[in-house]
């Protein structure tokens, strides 16, 4: 099953043709957050490299969020025009999860990490044991220091720390710092591919959206939303 898949919640840009869990194509490009610009160019032409169309796709996947909200929205709304007006399948994957996918290799508590300003990042985690990964934790919000106070308490277990936030939570988790693990750079970016698989094990588990159903992942109010909200409720303390 052709299975063609994105990422562009981040400043990387990421796409990949897959046959079932077989790599036929990934390309990668991290040329500032131009996605508007360059990730269509890059699913064309990945598609006429093996002479296929859009119909030709049996499942379309993204990274559906948390992450940029430009590229968020970028990234599910080409999803959602490939796929317009037809029956294939549309999944949308947790960024989270797609970069935990990316560090299947290692034994311990896989901690992807995306900036999410504010000294905040965004965050799940997982453990994996013998390449079998677990989901501990929902996607969420968190500050560092909470973050921080939450890996030590998983005494003597190896942290693997990947996404946007990399470098930023090396520097701010001090107390688990002894036990975080240097992680290849090649891992620590969106990997389209890992977004193609998780996507394969959902549609083989029965999942089944379409580009309608289709809808971006936030987790908080984007910046002009919550400076709305921040001028009303003052608006609204000044008036009682």
């Amino acid at each position: 099953m052709y299975i063609l898949a994105l990422d562009s919640t981040a400043i990387a840009a990421t796409v990949a043709l897959c046959d079932d869990e077989k790599m036929l194509s990934l390309s990668t490009v991290e040329n500032g957050n131009t996605h508007s610009q360059t990730l269509l160019p890059m699913v064309e032409q990945t598609l006429a490299r093996f002479e296929l169309r859009p119909a030709d796709i049996e499942l379309f996947a993204c990274s559906a969020g948390p992450g940029s909200f430009t590229g968020v929205r970028i990234g599910a709304s080409t999803v959602k025009g490939l796929a317009f007006g037809t029956s294939i399948p549309c999944i949308g994957v947790s960024t989270l999860e797609a970069l935990a996918q990316n560090l299947i290799g290692f034994d311990g508590i896989l901690c992807p990490v995306m900036n999410a300003r504010r000294n905040q990042v965004y965050n799940a985690l997982f453990e994996c044991k013998n390449g079998v990964i677990t989901r501990l934790c929902e996607d969420r919000a968190i500050a560092l220091d909470a973050l921080d106070e939450g890996l030590t308490a998983m005494n003597g277990t190896p942290i693997y720390l990947a996404g946007d936030g990399y470098d930023l939570a090396v520097s701010q988790l001090k107390k688990s710092a002894d036990r975080i693990r240097p992680t290849p750079v090649l891992l620590r970016t969106q990997n389209a591919y890992s977004v193609a698989q998780i996507a394969l094990v959902l549609y083989q588990s029965g999942v089944r959206t379409n580009d309608r159903a289709l809808v971006p992942v936030y987790l908080r109010p984007c910046q002009a939303e919550r400076e709305r909200m921040e001028r009303l409720e003052k608006e609204k303390s000044l008036t009682e």
